[in-house]
């Protein structure tokens, strides 16, 4: 089994590595990440100036490593497309230290990352973690293992995203794993209020309010209950409740309106 590594902390954060470490043991490692932090950047591509690459040291002997001056979809895309020269077999994201739940998935680079292998076909894993200095990166680094070996035998589907996150626990205080799927909220929650001496700004801050009840067998509400939060996700975004059937007659007739009040004839 071959994979890819990436993040959105940077070619140097401890997650990155750690989650390297463990995944040797299930396959051959090659990591392509970003030169710095890029977190909060979702699925942002470079199209406004080249990317260069450089060949890095790598923190674990035996393991390929490369330093994107772009994002963490750049990242995943260099090194499927350019990098690597033989098959890539998985994409995984991660280790975030810092817990990738609910809508924020949206904004996330990390599940962005992951979302470049998915899209091309490969099986994805996005891996957090919480909180920044958290001590359990090992246990969130054997369960991408345990998932990867899954995924090489064929026990989970060969085009799937997970999202996973971990709480900040150890192994012995960890309840168990569920099967969730994304809470309806964000942490991107607060707004700050500054000024340098010249102008007013204003900061967006991650805040979680503690005695906020989450629904059940959502990714927040398992993360907070004490367990590994495992979330497939899918690039199937249309809102098939707001979709019109395209037999049903009504459908034609707004489809005609729309067309004759753009073109200007305002017909009843």
């Amino acid at each position: 089994m071959r994979i890819l590594i990436t993040n959105d902390d940077g070619i140097f954060a401890d997650g990155l590595w750690a989650l390297a470490r463990e995944l040797k043991k299930v396959g051959e490692v090659v990591v392509v990440a970003p030169d710095r932090e890029q977190s909060a950047i979702g699925t942002a591509v470079t199209l406004s100036h080249p990317l260069r690459v450089q060949k890095m040291r790598p923190e674990v002997s035996g393991v390929a490593a490369y330093s994107v001056e772009g994002t963490p979809s750049d990242s995943v895309i260099l090194g499927l497309e350019k990098l690597v020269k033989n098959n890539i077999d998985l994409v995984v994201s991660g280790i975030n230290q810092g817990l990738n739940l609910g809508n924020d998935v949206l904004i996330s680079g990390t599940v962005g990352a992951a979302l470049q292998g998915y899209l091309r076909g490969l099986p994805a894993l996005a891996i957090s973690t919480n909180p920044m200095d958290s001590p359990h990166l090992e246990i969130a680094a054997r369960v991408a293992a345990l998932l990867a070996g899954k995924i090489g035998a064929g026990a989970l589907p060969q085009n799937g995203l997970l999202n996973v996150n971990l709480p900040d626990l150890p192994l012995d205080r960890i309840k168990g794993v569920k099967v969730t799927r994304l809470a309806g909220e964000t942490h991107i929650d607060t707004v700050e209020e500054g000024h340098d001496g010249k102008r007013q700004y204003y900061w967006l801050v991650r805040q979680r309010i503690p005695d906020k009840i989450h629904q059940a067998m959502t990714d927040t509400w398992a993360v907070e209950q004490g367990n590994i939060s495992i979330t497939p996700l899918h690039a199937y975004v249309t809102n098939e409740s707001l979709s019109i059937a395209t037999e049903d007659p009504l459908s034609e007739q707004l489809c005609s309106q729309l067309f004759d009040e753009l073109r200007g004839n305002r017909t009843k």
